[in-house]
């Protein structure tokens, strides 16, 4: 074979060619196919992703829609909580400033409650959004139309009481008692 005469050798290297196109032809393919398939499976998310995704959306659900729902009540004792240390609050006047204190108490929203101020207020809360009523030391029951007043003097006494709030469903009372000054807070629902 000679290879100056176009002999055997010359088209034994063609076919050796050739069969190389062949032999990478496929691995060429197969990595484009590769390449796809890579691309078609991060398309998407994987069920796992999902399954995790819904997982933390519940538990957001479960921690913040319950407490929309009960926002009108914990408003209410929050009311209820600020009127007990308004109350407390005038005790502990009275008994440092060795006079007399008083805490006004309005059903009516302020601006609308007629009269004057006690002058021995030390401050003074509106609950103009549901009913309160007063029961006095003597066991009379009255709804306040505008305002009551309580008073504590100087020796830790007070005019004692009790007063009720109540708002839809929902019932709170402060006792007072007349001769501590003592403010107890009890719930109903």
């Amino acid at each position: 074979m000679n290879p100056a005469v176009g002999g055997s050798h010359y088209s034994l290297m063609v076919l050796t060619e050739r069969s190389v196109v062949r032999v990478m032809t496929p691995i060429s393919v197969s990595s484009r196919n590769i390449t796809k398939c890579s691309h078609f499976s991060h398309a998407g998310f994987t069920l796992l992703e999902i399954i995790l995704v819904l997982a933390i959306i519940g538990l957001a659900s479960v921690l913040i829609f319950p407490n929309v729902g009960n926002f009108e009540s914990r408003t209410f004792d929050s009311q209820i909580r600020q009127a007990a240390s308004l109350l407390n609050f005038a005790k502990r006047a009275a008994v440092v400033q060795g006079r007399s204190a008083s805490i006004e108490i309005y059903a009516v929203p302020i601006l609308q409650a007629s009269g004057p101020k006690s002058p021995n207020a030390v401050g003074y809360w509106e609950f103009s959004y549901g009913t309160l009523r007063y029961r006095d030391n003597t066991d009379v029951e009255t709804e306040v139309d505008e305002k009551i007043e309580i008073s504590f003097h100087p020796e830790g006494g007070s005019s004692g009481g009790t007063i009720f709030f109540t708002f839809e469903d929902r019932e709170a009372r402060i006792q007072i008692n007349p001769f501590s000054g003592k403010v107890e807070v009890e719930h109903e629902y």
